[in-house]
């Protein structure tokens, strides 16, 4: 009777483990899911092309307790410095995370911060080289990524600005991304939205809805957003020899070695954040300047292995965004010396944030890694760390590899909470034109 008892006990255990690793691999699936375009165009320039989109309705997303990534240490990042004016708490992460996806906080109620940091993409957009803002309106750079942006000492790829809590109001009040028209007139329509002044009341006691509290919320959930623990730190600061492959060690030896990437994404004894919180000229910026980098045509794709070639005339006759001549830091400090040098961007999480460069010029890390492979582009000013590397296929391929190992352990989590944010659509009881609530000025 014992030995069918304790068979039975067995067979009992097997079952649990199994149903274990079933559920397991179930909701490893599920998050897998959530990185990535929602519409995947993998073919696209095939005529047998078929569609893989996902359905929104699908990616409800999950609620995560974000504070926690601001207050553990991840393997390979540092500890976070919170300012102490802003010390880090749960309402104002929440908060901040509905005011970044509330469309809203635009003009006409239809951008918000999440349309051009598009989470699932890494919190920037793969499918377009430069931002499109309000009513299409282009924009002269790439959308950067907000993961580990709290890290960063200096904000946008001219680095014109200092501090997360200050940053936020320049997307806000640009013309061409989601154009409100004034401080005030921002805090107003917030006031106004049922239900903003019971949450800043929570976030903020006693202070109300203004300019520093918005700051404040914003930066708290765009501080969040941190995310170490990659396979590339738990080989490299954490000791498992097993966490990556031959492939990728041999790459991070080129990282550091022949190819000298190390000398501007550095990587500490214990940390890496891989920038140098400092600004270079590569030669893009130049180059496209000077014209180098245009054609007479490009190759448009209109569907599924169909191809046409427009004049780039008509494009530029489209578009609103006229500036081509992209100075960088030049054009906030006007020093001379200081042309086409735009700031070190982080590498973690990479392989998820393309295109690459200030402009989006290049689509994918192969491209990136032949054009640093071939020094640049030569310029006067450019940087004297940029020289040709002669990098072997084999290397190029090992250094991408290496790259692509720097995704963080907690990216699903990240994009799964925030795919559970509402996204603010305009309801009647909003302050609108249309409606009976406007913004004072029918009274």
């Amino acid at each position: 009777m014992s030995e069918i008892s304790s068979l039975f006990s067995y067979f009992r255990l097997i079952f649990f483990l199994f149903i274990l690793f079933f559920c397991g691999m179930s909701f490893s699936s599920e998050l897998s899911n959530y990185s990535g375009p929602g519409d995947n165009k993998d073919g696209y320039n095939s005529k047998d092309y078929e569609t893989n989109s996902l359905s929104l309705s699908d990616r409800k997303g999950k609620s995560a307790d974000l504070i926690k990534f601001v207050t553990m240490k991840q393997l390979g990042l540092p500890k976070l410095d919170i300012p102490k004016d802003n010390p880090i708490t749960r309402e104002k992460i929440e908060l901040g995370k509905k005011l970044f996806f509330d469309r809203r906080l635009s003009l006409n109620n239809t951008m918000s911060c999440g349309m051009c940091h598009v989470p699932e993409q890494g919190f920037t957009s793969n499918e377009i080289k430069t931002a499109v803002g309000i009513e299409g309106r282009s924009n002269l750079r790439n959308t950067p990524t907000l993961l580990n942006v709290a890290y960063n000492k200096f904000l946008f790829h001219d680095a014109r600005e200092y501090s997360l809590e200050n940053q936020v109001w320049q997307p806000i009040l640009a013309h061409s991304e989601m154009a409100m028209p004034s401080f005030g007139f921002t805090i107003k329509k917030l006031e106004l939205i049922s239900g903003y002044k019971e949450l800043f009341e929570k976030a903020f006691p006693g202070e109300g809805i203004n300019m520093i509290t918005f700051g404040k919320a914003i930066a708290s959930y765009e501080r969040s957003l941190i995310s170490g623990n990659s396979a590339f730190d738990k080989w490299y600061f954490g000791g498992d020899q097993n966490a990556v492959d031959e492939s990728v060690k041999e790459g991070f030896k080129v990282f550091v070695g022949k190819g000298n990437c190390v000398s501007c994404h550095t990587i500490g004894q214990n940390e890496a954040l891989f920038i140098d919180d400092k600004l270079h000229n590569t030669g893009v910026g130049y180059a496209e300047s000077m014209g180098l980098l245009s054609s007479k045509k490009t190759l448009v794709q209109l569907a599924p292995g169909e191809y046409v070639e427009v004049e780039n005339e008509i494009i530029e006759s489209v578009n609103q965004q006229k500036r081509r001549n992209d100075l960088g830091l030049y054009t906030i400090t006007e020093n001379p010396s200081h042309r086409w040098l735009f700031r070190t961007p982080s590498l973690r999480n990479i392989s998820l944030t393309a295109p690459y460069m200030h402009n989006g010029i290049f689509s994918n890390l192969d491209e990136v890694i032949e054009f640093y492979n071939q020094g640049g582009v030569k310029n006067e000013l450019l940087s004297p760390m940029i020289k040709e590397l002669n990098l072997s296929k084999r290397e190029k391929i090992n250094l991408r590899l290496f790259l692509e190992s720097l995704v963080g352990e907690n990216i699903n989590i990240l994009i799964a909470d925030a795919l559970a944010a509402p996204v603010g659509d305009l309801t009647e009881d909003d302050p609108n034109w249309a409606n009976k609530k406007d913004m004072g000025y029918n009274k």
